[in-house]
């Protein structure tokens, strides 16, 4: 089974920008959703961003034309670039593979000044 093993997260300003990574043990293009999904305290885990094989790729609303998904195949990492960052960004980012399904251990993105 495939594990994934996030990074890249941290401390961040207000308007800053962090890439977060997330590293599979096996070949993540014979996986056909690779997603980034987030929790924030209180609140319940949404996704964020998807890339589906083949090249289709959704976010959520609030994070469209400032966040970007996109996968590396020859290294099996899928990135997620998060510029103008604001506050209510901050919570717990959890990289997904699957079917059947594969969560990160996650790694926290806080944003403010």
């Amino acid at each position: 089974q495939v594990q994934l093993v996030e990074s890249g997260g941290g401390l961040v300003q207000p308007g800053g920008s962090l890439r977060l990574s997330c590293a599979a043990s096996g070949i993540i293009d014979d996986i056909y959703v690779m997603a980034w999904y987030r929790q924030a305290p209180g609140k319940q885990r949404e996704l964020v961003a998807r890339s589906i094989s083949g090249g289709v790729t959704n976010y959520l609303d609030s994070v469209k034309g400032r966040f970007t998904i996109s996968r590396d195949n020859d290294k099996n990492t899928v990135y997620l670039q998060m510029n103008s960052l604001k506050p209510e960004d901050t919570a717990v980012y959890y990289c997904y593979g699957g079917p059947p399904g594969t969560w990160g251990q996650g790694t926290q993105v806080t944003v403010s000044s």
